[in-house]
């Protein structure tokens, strides 16, 4: 069984061989997770799923929208793949407050921060490279079908300033 330390750790040693690049991280992570059994790469799907619909909140969301400066649903499911790879200090503290993200993230390039696509298909790929087949159902609960928490209005840019101070500041003012 693989437990959440090493599930991070994993997470932190591709981003720092990857020097923070999403896309290298993704494949520094297949390239780690088919050198292992396929039941540890199930054990890593299962912790980077359940975090994964553990960050799918309202608030969450508003502030990948001031970082992104505007996030669709495709975006929002890709943010929160990149989150993960931020490893569990910057993903922890977004979770418990999002607009502490101004303080957590050192820099933010638009152009290849905040997507992490790629991130949140390694595991299957591993899982393939390792097993010739497609991974199996994680059997773990399925995301909520609507974020959790109340509704923002991402249109209001008065209201997510306030919001998310921070944030706004740094990355919008």
């Amino acid at each position: 069984m693989m437990d959440e330390t090493e599930f991070w750790e994993l997470v932190d040693e591709a981003r720092e061989a990857a020097e923070g690049d999403p896309e290298e991280q993704a494949d520094l992570l297949v390239d780690r997770l088919a050198q292992l059994d396929p039941d540890s790469v199930l054990d890593f799907a299962r912790h980077f799923e359940s975090r994964y619909n553990r960050a799918y909140r309202w608030d969450l969301w508003g502030a990948a929208w001031v970082l992104l400066d505007g996030a669709s649903d495709d975006a929002f499911d890709f943010f929160r793949c990149w989150l993960i790879g931020q490893g569990r200090e910057v993903f922890e503290g977004a979770v418990h407050d999002p607009d502490a993200l101004a303080g957590l993230l050192e820099d933010f390039d638009e152009e290849i921060d905040g997507d992490g696509e790629e991130l949140g298909y390694a595991a299957d790929e591993a899982y393939e490279q390792l097993t010739g087949v497609v991974a199996p159902d994680l059997e773990i609960a399925p995301a909520p079908p609507e974020p959790e928490g109340t509704p923002l209005d991402f249109e209001n840019e008065a209201l997510l300033a306030e919001r998310y101070p921070r944030l706004w500041e740094r990355f919008r003012g």
